[in-house]
Formats: C-alpha cells, sequence, structure tokens
C-alpha cells in the first residue's frame, strides 16, 4: 500500500515537470526592437494628421511641402540605423532548476504538515475509537452486574448499550433482568418485546405480542405499542386488527411527521389485504357481543349527555376536541368505549356501547359499574394533561337505562 502511494506522487510530480520545464527550457528567438516598423507607423501618422490639416486650410502650399521634406528626410535617416535581433539563450532557464527543487519540496512539506501517513498503513475494517471505547465500557458494565444483579437501571443501561450495538439476545437478556426486578413498565416492556422480536428475526408472535398488548392495556395511546400491535397483528394476518391500531396511531402523530406517513403507507398497503366485507363482519361481530349476561337481554349501551360550564366558555376553543369515554372504577385505566368529539358540538348526547372498546378483552359489557369522564383537551392528545377542562359521573350501573348527565366544570392540575 505504501509502495503504490509513493510510485503514484512520484508519477504526479513527473507529469507536472513535462508540463512545465520544456517550454522554460526552450530556445527562443527575440527581436531586440522593431523599431523600423515603429517608425514607419509613426511617420505615416505625422502624413495624414499633415494632409488633413492642407485640407481644412490650417496649412499653405508651401507650408505642407516644407514639413512634407522634413518628415521624409527624418524617415530616411531612421531606416538606415541598423537594428540587431538577439536569440534569448538563457531566458527563464533559472526557472528550471528552481522547480525541480521546489516543487517536490514544497509537496512533500505540505503533506508532512496536513497528510496523514499512518492511514496507510491502517486496516479498513478497524474499529474507530468512539466503537471501541463503547464496546469497554459496556464490557465493564455486564461485569459490574455480574457482581450486582440488583441493580435494574445497570441491567436497562446494559440493554440499552447491546441495542445501539445491535447485539439482540444480549439485549432482550438485559432487558428481561431489568423486566423482572422493575415490573410492568411500559418502557421497559417494549424495549424488551423489540430487542426479542429482532432475535427471531423480526417476528411479534409470542412473548414480544404479549408484552406489547399488555402496554396497550395499560396506555391505550402509547405510540410505541400501538406501531408494535399494528405489526404483531398483520403478520399474524389479522390485517382488520392491525388497521385499527394503526389507524388510531395515524390520529396521534403530527400531521405533516415522516412517521405518519409511513403509517398512512401501511395502511394503504393493508387495504389491498384486507378481504372484501371483512370490516362489515367484524362490526357485525362486535354488536354481537352486546348480548347480556341473561342470554337474550341485548346491551343498548349508556347514554350520556355532555354539556359545558358556563363559567368556562370563554377558556375553550370550538375547535378543541372532547372525549367522552366510560372506564373501570378500578384496575386498568383504558377507555372501556369512547367517543371523540369537538367544543363545537357541545351540548351533545352520546351512546357508549361495546363497539367502541379499545381492546375485545376490555368491553363495556364484562363490567357491572363503570365512570364516566367527558374531558375537554387543547392538545386533542387522549392521555390526560394538566390543564384539560374535566367532567366525571361514577358509579354508574352499566346494565341501568336512561340518559346520564355530564357537565364539565372543573380543571386538571
Amino acid at each position: 500500500m505504501i509502495s503504490t502511494f509513493w510510485l503514484l506522487v512520484s508519477a504526479l510530480i513527473l507529469i507536472a515537470f513535462l508540463i512545465i520545464l520544456p517550454p522554460l527550457w526552450r530556445k527562443r528567438a527575440v527581436p531586440a526592437d522593431d523599431q523600423d516598423q515603429r517608425n514607419i507607423a509613426i511617420a505615416s501618422q505625422r502624413l495624414a494628421e499633415l494632409s488633413a490639416q492642407f485640407q481644412a486650410g490650417a496649412l499653405s502650399q508651401d507650408q505642407y511641402d516644407e514639413q512634407f521634406a522634413e518628415l521624409e528626410t527624418a524617415l530616411s535617416d531612421d531606416l538606415d540605423i541598423a537594428h540587431p535581433v538577439k536569440s534569448s539563450v538563457s531566458q527563464g532557464r533559472w526557472l528550471v532548476f528552481v522547480l525541480v527543487l521546489a516543487l517536490p519540496l514544497v509537496a512533500l512539506s505540505l503533506y508532512a504538515a496536513l497528510g496523514n501517513y499512518r492511514a496507510l498503513t491502517v486496516p479498513a475494517a478497524a474499529p474507530t475509537p468512539e466503537l471501541a471505547e463503547i464496546n469497554s465500557m459496556v464490557k465493564g458494565l455486564a461485569e459490574r452486574l455480574k457482581k450486582q444483579p440488583d441493580d435494574a437501571q445497570g441491567w436497562l443501561m446494559l440493554g440499552r448499550s447491546y441495542k445501539y450495538l445491535q447485539q439482540y439476545p444480549k439485549a432482550a437478556e438485559a432487558f428481561a433482568h431489568a423486566y423482572q426486578l422493575i415490573g410492568d413498565q411500559p418502557e421497559i416492556m417494549l424495549l424488551y418485546a423489540e430487542a426479542i422480536a429482532f432475535t427471531n428475526n423480526e417476528q411479534l408472535a409470542g412473548k414480544p405480542a404479549e408484552l406489547v398488548f399488555k402496554v396497550l392495556a395499560m396506555e391505550p395511546d402509547n405510540v410505541t405499542g400501538l406501531w408494535f400491535g399494528g405489526m404483531a397483528k398483520a403478520q399474524s394476518g389479522d390485517f382488520v386488527a392491525a388497521r385499527t391500531l394503526w389507524t388510531k396511531l395515524e390520529a396521534l402523530l403530527p400531521p405533516d411527521s415522516t412517521a405518519r406517513q409511513e403509517v398512512q403507507g401501511l395502511l394503504a398497503k393493508l387495504a389491498t389485504e384486507i378481504p372484501e366485507g371483512a370490516a362489515q363482519v367484524e362490526s357485525k361481530s362486535a354488536q354481537s357481543a352486546n348480548t347480556g349476561r341473561t342470554g337474550s337481554q341485548q346491551l343498548a349501551g349508556i347514554g350520556v349527555q355532555v354539556s359545558l360550564a358556563p363559567g368556562l366558555q370563554a377558556v375553550v376553543s370550538p375547535d378543541d376536541t372532547v372525549f367522552v369515554y366510560a372506564q373501570a372504577l378500578s384496575g386498568l385505566q383504558m377507555p372501556l368505549a369512547i367517543v371523540r368529539k369537538q367544543v363545537a358540538d357541545l351540548p351533545l348526547t352520546v351512546n357508549l356501547n361495546d363497539s367502541m372498546a379499545m381492546i375485545p378483552a376490555m368491553k363495556l359489557s364484562n363490567f357491572e359499574q363503570v365512570k364516566l369522564v367527558a374531558r375537554v383537551s387543547k392538545s386533542g392528545n387522549a392521555v390526560q394533561q394538566s390543564g384539560d377542562l374535566i367532567g366525571i359521573v361514577e358509579p354508574v350501573v352499566v346494565a341501568k337505562t336512561g340518559i346520564n348527565t355530564i357537565v364539565i366544570k372543573d380543571k386538571i392540575k
């Protein structure tokens, strides 16, 4: 490698010499001064001036003849002078010797100051100092955790490090330790699921899907959970369920984001996979699930009338989002049924039923009593945030008929 480099440098310098030196070394004949041509040109110009003055009447005939004779005599005298031609033998040749010495010296000096000749001996696949340092730190952390196996945050950091290094089996093992120590924390569960999936050729079936849908039961609007959930359903062939999850994810993503465009592309692809009429069949199945616990009794749903307290009209905008939903009185706080409207629609009346369930296993008809919530969200986020306006009614008997009234009057702090 080094010898090839210096051969290339030598060839380039030689080419430069071949271009620059021959014109400098070649002899050139250079006239000392082409005086005759210059004298003739001057005389011609003077003769033209005399003729112009004579034609204009500024000179008489005698004056013109006299000055013409003087001009003729002067030109004759000038043309009798000999003007030798000199041959330039050595002009510019001194540059040849300067360049032969200076060009290589300057080039090598610049390379010594700015170049890195050691790079010629470094193998192409050698790890960068940064990657080598990361590997060393990860190795040290793994050794420490063998002595301190109860360090949950350490296992979490180790898992993230292995994930960065794309060592997914080791990442899955580290996240498993963190999950065992910390418990059902959505972030850890999703990291664990992702690592297992990448270990299994990006397949989410089995443990990864179990973890993902457990997260969605805890946080229905978890963006990462919705992404993985839709992927798990699509991989299992349940394209209708995948569409449901990704449609919800699309609504939660920023309008002009790359992520939303990607989800829209996946939804367009799913549309070609879903058999015609499958959505209608799913809707009918959801409606048939509304059958009551007596076997023949049909659950019509819960009627909810929502209004905004008069004193809050000035602090909301007609475009603000209104969520109306039912929750279990205890346990997981995911909506059992949810409707999305706007402040401009208030006051309004809705019917919450099983067809609005987020997850089939968490339906309104599975509970005897629930809590009804109406919330105004300026951000449009389904997750409750500080500054949202809210109204709550509880407990509400699911099987009881009639309309339940909610007045949005409190502010979340």
